[in-house]
């Protein structure tokens, strides 16, 4: 058996694989303490948990640390001279017109920073050497027994030569054995010193948070029976044993939109589709990816809280735009949804735990897109009535009937998600309109046909169960070791060559780790560089044909960076100017055993038709399952499509059909569609 659990802002979601048979589990978050929610999803799947070979976790658990900065007590050792890296920060403003506009916060404060007497030059060669018995006298009275639970190092040009790191956190291991250390050279082995400190002190922030919830969740399921793999996901859509996690928590923060990435891609490809844009819209925001020709866009840098982590991590765009989002009016009169959610507790006033504040969620329930006997396939009780009073107050500031107002406040849910798919296509050089969308979470499929009608895309794929997607996109991910470096090589005949022995070095020691991490499969991998035109101040990816590196020349590495250049920002080419390698990236996957498709185990049991209220009147509505929509052959819309874990809405103008693998294919009428 293998399972995945998804701790997610509202929800904890689980499937679960045996001998090709599924089954799904969906209960409330605990957010308080994420490892509850996990372990009373997998009771309520009663799994027999002696029989999990492999059980795969994604949570919040790191990004939350730093959003309700509730992580370690950290110190952070620099290059003397250095001890304002983290508040200088950059020059540019996120609010330029904000008078009282403040730089992001860091977790580490003044205070704790400490400076140590080294200098290594950005060539690696040794300016000043690191002397012990200074480092001594100087650490010693600073690390006082019990004052910070981690020690992060990052040491000017560390990336180059990480000689003076490694003695440093040597001496801190053998003086303060209790504390965590975390290395630049560990975490990031790229130039530009804001970020890399950044990421450094974040990562060490979050270790030991992490660490103990991963030591918690492991005894907590060695006691329910479970001896097998237990494995992360990571941000960057690949997955590694516990084990690896013990110095590099970072990697985790963006677990859970990763995972649903993957089972997107998964359920699509089986459908025909390798370009999609995915629409993760759960309990509490809606996460957005490219995926191109099976792919999905791997960004070098995230932020959090404003501060930047130069990690690889899937391209994702993120909108306070989910289900329990709060519907509020801002200082100038306007609608406004979210960033604010309501969580799992107390959740939205319809979930009836003493939630008050209107959400999405609520205004599907009043303009009837959600039937309130059919939430979670009715295993979950929802009253109707606080719905309706929830929203009362704001439709009658407004001067509009309760249906109307949840109407207008569900567009403008919609609005956001068009921005942030924009964001993730149309400003990254690609037409969304050659793309499908592939919506889930448990709101996604409700808003996906109009933001897809307000996009120019013509077809929807909705997996079935796409409420636990997520889920099933942790079995359905690669084990993955990314590792960066950055060496500058200017692209001329001796190029290739370079590039060759670079990446030679990468692989063997993303070998040694996967033997470390005792993964019993070969990795294929997926060389990456970051090139520039000389002069220029920022990098863009050009991907390798890592079975083409032997025969790869200086014209192909010219081709490839001016072809990505064109196609980012619209200028460039061959004769543009000399280009130069910054960065090299290379990504060891190996993909999981064969699993099935994630299919709709059982057909809800439907009544009469429903009403829905769209585009300002109450109209008759189709009520549908997938096994009704494959005997019928089709429906067009108004209509709605249940499963246990979502409902997908179909307007009018749109036909949806259901596949050999029940994905539901929802497309514009009199458009023709191609797959690909």
């Amino acid at each position: 058996m293998r399972v995945g659990v998804e701790v997610g802002g509202t929800f904890t979601d689980l499937v679960a694989i045996e001998n090709g048979q599924v089954k799904i589990a969906k209960v409330p978050s605990v957010p308080s303490a994420p490892d509850e929610g996990a372990l009373a999803a997998l009771a309520a799947a009663k799994l027999q948990m002696d029989s999990v070979e492999d059980l795969v976790h994604g949570s919040t658990v790191a990004i939350n640390a730093i959003l309700e900065r509730k992580g370690a007590s950290v110190a952070f050792l620099v290059t003397k001279g250095f001890r304002d890296l983290l508040l200088l920060q950059r020059h540019n403003r996120r609010q330029i017109y904000d008078l009282f506009y403040g730089k992001p916060r860091p977790v580490v404060g003044r205070r704790d920073t400490f400076e140590i007497d080294e200098r290594i030059g950005p060539d690696g060669t040794i300016i000043s050497s690191l002397d012990p018995d200074r480092l001594t006298a100087s650490l010693s009275s600073t690390l006082k027994a019990g004052e910070y639970e981690a020690v992060a190092i990052c040491l000017l040009n560390g990336y180059a030569n990480p000689v003076h790191e490694r003695t440093v956190a040597a001496w801190v291991a053998e003086n303060f054995p209790e504390i965590s250390i975390t290395c630049s050279c560990d975490v990031t082995r790229e130039f530009r010193e804001y970020e890399r400190a950044s990421t450094t002190t974040i990562a060490a922030y979050v270790q030991p948070v992490t660490s103990a919830y991963i030591a918690r969740f492991a005894e907590s399921l060695a006691e329910t029976g479970f001896s097998g793999r237990f494995s992360i996901m990571q941000s960057n859509g690949g997955h590694l044993p516990a084990a690896a996690f013990s110095g590099n928590a970072i990697s985790s923060l963006f677990s859970g939109p990763a995972a649903g990435v993957n089972g997107a891609i998964r359920q699509s490809t089986l459908a025909g589709y390798k370009d999609l844009i995915t629409l993760d819209m759960g309990g509490t925001s809606t996460d957005v990816c490219v995926v191109t020709d099976g792919r999905a866009d791997l960004s070098t840098e995230t932020e959090v809280d404003g501060l930047p982590i130069r990690a690889p991590a899937l391209d994702i765009v993120t909108v306070g735009a989910g289900g329990g989002s709060i519907i509020w009016i801002d200082d100038g009169g306007m609608l406004r949804i979210g960033p604010r959610s309501a969580g799992a507790d107390p959740g939205p006033a319809c979930y009836g735990r003493g939630g008050e504040e209107p959400t999405i969620t609520d205004a599907h329930i009043v303009r009837g897109s959600i039937r309130s006997e059919a939430f979670l396939g009715g295993a979950m009780y929802i009253d109707d009535a606080a719905a309706h009073a929830a929203l009362e107050p704001l439709a009658k500031r407004f001067g509009m009937s309760l249906e109307e107002f949840a109407d207008s406040a569900i567009r403008v849910a919609d609005a956001n998600i068009v921005r942030a798919i924009q964001l993730v296509s149309t400003e990254r050089g690609r037409d969304p309109r050659d793309y499908v969308l592939t919506p889930y979470g448990g709101a996604g499929p409700l808003h996906a046909v109009r933001v897809a009608e307000e996009l120019g895309i013509g077809t929807v794929i909705v997996a079935p169960n796409a409420g636990v997607l997520s889920a099933f996109g942790l079995l359905a991910a690669n084990f993955a070791q990314y590792d960066t470096l950055t060496r500058k090589v200017p692209v001329n005949a001796d190029a290739p060559a370079i590039v060759r022995d670079v990446f030679d070095e990468m692989a063997r020691n993303a070998e040694k780790a996967f033997v470390a991490f005792e993964i019993d499969a070969s990795p294929r991998f997926a060389p990456t560089l970051e090139m520039r035109y000389v002069g220029q101040a920022f990098e863009i990816q050009v991907s390798l044909d890592p079975d083409n590196l032997e025969q790869l020349a200086e014209e192909e590495l010219t081709s490839r960076f001016a072809e990505a250049h064109i196609q980012l920002f619209g200028f460039g080419g061959a004769d543009f100017g000399p280009c130069e390698i910054v960065s090299f990236r290379l990504g060891a996957l190996a993909p999981p055993s064969d699993l099935p498709a994630l299919r709709e185990e059982e057909s809800l049991e439907h009544g009469p038709d429903t009403r829905v209220f769209d585009s300002g009147d109450w109209h008759d509505c189709s009520l549908n399952s997938r096994a009704g929509i494959r005997t019928l052959k089709s429906v067009t819309g108004l209509a709605l499509v249940e499963d246990a874990t979502s409902t997908a809405y179909i307007p009018r103008g749109w036909r949806a059909t259901v596949d050999s693998h029940d994905n539901l294919i929802i497309q514009k009428e009199g458009v023709p569609h191609e797959r690909g």
